[in-house]
């Protein structure tokens, strides 16, 4: 199973979402010491989740974070998000 793989339930239990596209980036960082050579690798997340209405953006990317839980120990070095709810 790749990290892509593992992280896709992960957010769907913890956000529910309407929506979630996962997308890696690590070869974008290929040659610095994040970079999946190196550990885990980089990722970009775009969610849109009506449990994310009412939330602060710090809230939501702690929500996400707190869904990826253990795999941003090892497998993922750095995650980007982009969090909407439906009516954003």
């Amino acid at each position: 199973m790749t990290t892509t793989e593992a992280i896709h339930p992960r957010l769907t239990d913890a956000c529910e979402p309407a929506h979630l596209d996962i997308d890696e980036q690590s070869s974008l960082h290929a040659g610095h010491v994040g970079d999946r050579a190196h550990g885990g690798g980089h990722y970009t997340v775009a969610i849109v989740a009506e449990k994310f209405d009412g939330l602060s953006l710090m809230s939501r990317h702690r929500m996400v974070y707190d869904g990826a839980d253990e795999l941003m120990k090892q497998e993922v070095q750095a995650l980007s998000m982009k969090t909407y709810t439906p009516a954003e």
